[in-house]
Formats: C-alpha cells, sequence, structure tokens
C-alpha cells in the first residue's frame, strides 16, 4: 500500500470527496482505489476564513511501483508493522501480580495475560458499574465512597476524564494501544484523529471489555483487594500483603507491577516504610476555567465553527517571576467534576461525555511547582503538600464537597464574586461564591493573574469576565516518583516494577498504557 500525507480538503468533506482527492493526487481515476484507510486528519485554522481538514491515507493501487518512480511529494510505500511479544522465558510457578486497573495496570496484565502468563490483578476499588453509582452518589449527594470514587476503581482515574489519547510520547507501542481501544469498542476515529478522544461514558464499556478479555485468558480480577504491604528478604520481593473486606492475606509474589495510580497516598506512605527508593517530583496545582463552548469554538474556527466538532486549545508562558502557567486537560462540551479520593477534601478535574455537547468547555488552569516549593525531605512531601490546599478548600466550603469558585473579572480586581454571571459552573455537587484568596499559594494566585491578560492575547476572550474558576485542582499529576532502574525494577526491591502515572512515569491514559506495555515485557522475557 502506499501512504499519502498532507491532503487538503473542505471541512465538510465526506468519503467520496477523500477518494476523489487522492486519486487526483496519485493522477489515477477513483475505480482504481481499492482500498483505502484514514490514518490521520487535523484541522488547519490558522486562517479563520480559510479553514480546512488536512488528511493522510492508505490506499491499496494497482502500479504502486510505477507511482513511486513519479516521486509525488508526500507518498510513500507503507508496510503493516504489527505489535511482537517477546519470547516467553519467564518459568516461575508464581504468577505475575499487578496491582490497578488504571491504563497502565490494565495493559500490563493484558501483555502478560497474551504472553500466556495468567497474572493476579488487584484493584481496591469497585468494577466500573457499581463504581460509577457511587460516583453520581457522591456529586448528587456530597457522600463519598472512599474506595470507589474518581480515583479509585476499575479503569482508573481517567475513567472519569475526556478519554483524551494525546501524548507527548512518540513510541511505536502507541498504534498497539489504540487497536486495541478499537477492539474493545472505542470509536475507530481515535486512530487517525489529530486529538483521539474516547469520551467518559465510551471509555467504561471499553474498559469492562478488557476485563473479560483478561478473565477469558485466565487471569484473575479481583475487586476489593488493596496491596497494604510487600514483603522482601536479601533485596528481593518474597510475598505481599493483601487486604479484602478489612480480613488481610498473604499472597506469594516474586513480581509486583506497582500501578497505583497518583492517588494512592496511603500506598505511597506504606511503600516508603517498606524500603522503596521514592523522590519528590514536579508537578503543578490550580482551577479548572470554564468558558462558553460556541464563544471558544467561534474563536478557534471562525464562520466555520458549526460545521467542526467543538474545539479545544493548549496555552502556555513563562513569566518574570520564574514561574509557568498552562491550561491542562481541556474538555470541550464537558464539566467540572468532584474528584476527592478521601473525606474532607476538595479536588476537581474535567470530563466530556464522547459527543462533547454540554454548554461549558473548561481546562486545567494551573501552575507549576517543585520539590522546593514543599519543606522537608519526606519523598512525600508534595502529598502534604496537595493535601494542605485541598484541606483548605473544603474549610472554604463550610466543610463540606462545595468548591471555592470566582469568575475571572473579580478575580483579576481581587475581591470577591457573589455569583455568576452568563456562565455557569458546572462542578456537582455546587460551588461557594467568593474568593480563591487563601485557597492556593499566594504565589499560584499571582501566576495565574499574570497569565491571563497573556492568554486572552492567545486566544480571544480566555480571560472574559465571566469566565469561572473553580478551586482546587493538585492531582495534575503524580507527587512522586518510585524509582527504578533500566530493567524497569525498583533500585531497592527486585521483583517490583513501578509502573505508570501513579509512579511517575505518565502523563496521561495512552503514555501510562505503553509504560504498562514496557514493564511487562521486561517480566515476560526475564527468566526467573
Amino acid at each position: 500500500m502506499l501512504h499519502v500525507t498532507n491532503l487538503r480538503l473542505p471541512v465538510e468533506a465526506d468519503q467520496s470527496t477523500l477518494y476523489q482527492k487522492l486519486a487526483k493526487h496519485l493522477g489515477v481515476s477513483v475505480q482504481d482505489l481499492s482500498q483505502v484507510v484514514l490514518t490521520r486528519q487535523s484541522i488547519d485554522a490558522r486562517k479563520k476564513q480559510d479553514v480546512h481538514l488536512v488528511c493522510s491515507a492508505r490506499v491499496k493501487v494497482a502500479k504502486e511501483e510505477a507511482i513511486l518512480r513519479r516521486k509525488l511529494k508526500g507518498v510513500s510505500l507503507w508496510a503493516e508493522q504489527p505489535y511482537p511479544l517477546p519470547p516467553l522465558a519467564r518459568t516461575s510457578a508464581i504468577p505475575p501480580v499487578v496491582v490497578g486497573t488504571g491504563p497502565a495496570g490494565l495493559f500490563a496484565a493484558l501483555t502478560l495475560a497474551r504472553a500466556g502468563l495468567k497474572p493476579i490483578v488487584l484493584e481496591r476499588g469497585t468494577d466500573v458499574d457499581q463504581r460509577t453509582q457511587d460516583v453520581e452518589e457522591y456529586w448528587a449527594t456530597g457522600r463519598l465512597n472512599i474506595k470507589s470514587n474518581v480515583q479509585f476503581g476499575e479503569g482508573g482515574a481517567g475513567t472519569f476524564s475526556d478519554g483524551k489519547l494525546t501524548t507527548g510520547i512518540n513510541d511505536p507501542r502507541m498504534a498497539h494501544v489504540f487497536r486495541t481501544f478499537v477492539e474493545h469498542g472505542a470509536p475507530e476515529d481515535i486512530q487517525w484523529s489529530h486529538k483521539p478522544h474516547i469520551g467518559t461514558d465510551i471509555l467504561r464499556q471499553v474498559v469492562k471489555s478488557l476485563r473479560q478479555e483478561l478473565l477469558t485468558l485466565g487471569a484473575q480480577v479481583r475487586f476489593g483487594h488493596q496491596l497494604v504491604n510487600i514483603h522482601h528478604q536479601n533485596g528481593a520481593l518474597r510475598e505481599i500483603q493483601v487486604e479484602h473486606d478489612t480480613q488481610q492475606y498473604l499472597l506469594p509474589c516474586d513480581t509486583l507491577v506497582l500501578a497505583p495510580g497518583h492517588s494512592a497516598r496511603d500506598t505511597f506512605s506504606m511503600l516508603r516504610d517498606s524500603g522503596l527508593a521514592m523522590e519528590r517530583k514536579n508537578f503543578a496545582i490550580g482551577v479548572r476555567i470554564e468558558h462558553k463552548q460556541e464563544a471558544i469554538s467561534r474563536t478557534q474556527f471562525g464562520p466555520t465553527w458549526d460545521k467542526l466538532p467543538a474545539a479545544d486549545y493548549k496555552l502556555s508562558c513563562h513569566l518574570p517571576n520564574g514561574r509557568s502557567a498552562f491550561t491542562f486537560c481541556v474538555c470541550p462540551g464537558g464539566q467540572v467534576v468532584a474528584s476527592a479520593s478521601q473525606d474532607g477534601q476538595v479536588v476537581t478535574n474535567g470530563m466530556s461525555l464522547r459527543a462533547r455537547d454540554q454548554e461549558n468547555i473548561n481546562g486545567g488552569f494551573l501552575v507549576g511547582v517543585a520539590p522546593e516549593d514543599f519543606p522537608g525531605e519526606d519523598p512525600l512531601a508534595g502529598v502534604r503538600f496537595q493535601e494542605q490546599w485541598e484541606q483548605a478548600a473544603w474549610a472554604y466550603g463550610g466543610g463540606n464537597p462545595l468548591a471555592p469558585a470566582q469568575t475571572v473579572g473579580d478575580f483579576l480586581a481581587q475581591q470577591p464574586s457573589s455569583g455568576p454571571g452568563s456562565i455557569y459552573p458546572s462542578y456537582r455537587p455546587g460551588v461557594v461564591w467568593g474568593s480563591l484568596d487563601g485557597v492556593l499559594p499566594d504565589y499560584v494566585l499571582d501566576t495565574l493573574r499574570q497569565a491571563l491578560p497573556i492568554f486572552d492575547r492567545k486566544l480571544k476572550g480566555f480571560s472574559t469576565p465571566d469566565a469561572v474558576l473553580t478551586g482546587v485542582e493538585t492531582r495534575s499529576s503524580s507527587p512522586v516518583r518510585i524509582l527504578r532502574g533500566p530493567d524497569y525494577q525498583s533500585l531497592t526491591v527486585q521483583g517490583v516494577y513501578p509502573c505508570g502515572e501513579g509512579a511517575g512515569y505518565a502523563g496521561g491514559i495512552t503514555s501510562a498504557a505503553v509504560d504498562g506495555i514496557k514493564v511487562a515485557e521486561k517480566i515476560i522475557g526475564k527468566n526467573i
């Protein structure tokens, strides 16, 4: 097959338009195209009066060699490169154990199971159906289940998000991840969209399907089973201690994939106390900012905005105070969601359904923080730092999950808000209008105030006075890194494989899934 890149198409293009463009570019008739597979589609909106699609496609056509000899621009030979599992070298009779069912844990377990190993998967939370009920109850009533919430349960924190698959990594395993998602019910367009997303509603079904394949391959998936201790001898893992329904049991274990997610604070404490090498790392804190989706789409796409999917944005700046501000995890047509995992906390995040058809767009509006911002040498100092501001937000709401909210106009004027303007906050269970002063560090608030006019110059309307700021967002990434070597094993306990976003080695669904695959490859190829 041939691969043809950078085809310019109108925004209303359909399949026949793509075929005609391909045929014209290759100098053949449409009838000569026996197979066409779209591989990439993006929106070029740099000129608002000339917004168009840019596409790439694989095409099967007669006389490919003759076409290649013409050296047409953007035309090359394509050959499929399937993902190969490494040869199985592991001989241990003890099944590997995977902790966590976020993308890192799921893809580690799936890779192990497809290689013929039968992992035991431990998830402290519930299955995704029960978890969805628990989360909905929390949003409706404020009653939190600390074992089953936006952070804990089948699918990990990404299950209640936009299901965004964009990533900064470039790894050949990414195509395998996307194919696997599609095999389990994700929309096929994630394989060619420039900004792929699944949507939280579809992602929940994908997660269930992945679990079913694990079970079919002989894996065990144990919900409500939490890792509470690890036992090692002479620097090597021997067994783990697991809690289920207040009862504990020991599980022989020589290989443990640690994919606990970025909010497993009790697990981090246990691992530190058990001797695993850990360190503090950079992360970011701030707020969610909400605008009208239509306003952002009009600004981004111009007159053709209503013919295109809901627009998003990505903004960043480095300021004279030495701090950086940026937007993160933007959720077009979505809502701001309550995401605490313990009582006494207010934590926000963003979520979108597949359709992205709700009235508001929201995004994390964050400021980078570094280990020097949290005092002490404790590897978990960043966790304590997060907790400090989550608890401050809880206290601001009067000791309940109501989140502090302020309009951008009042935030810039440094005066409290008494209510919304034209943009209504989507956060449930609800907000408390006032001032964000006191619920975030002063240097974070100062950086956000400096960034707003800069971002408004980049995206007109970003600092519109009625835009809503809802606090606090503290869980953009893990505040710790569990140190591992080139073999992906802990530096201090052999047989322990820190993995994914919670361990400090990924930042999003795709990169976490890829990291889980890499860890599984090491285990499959290790002769023990």
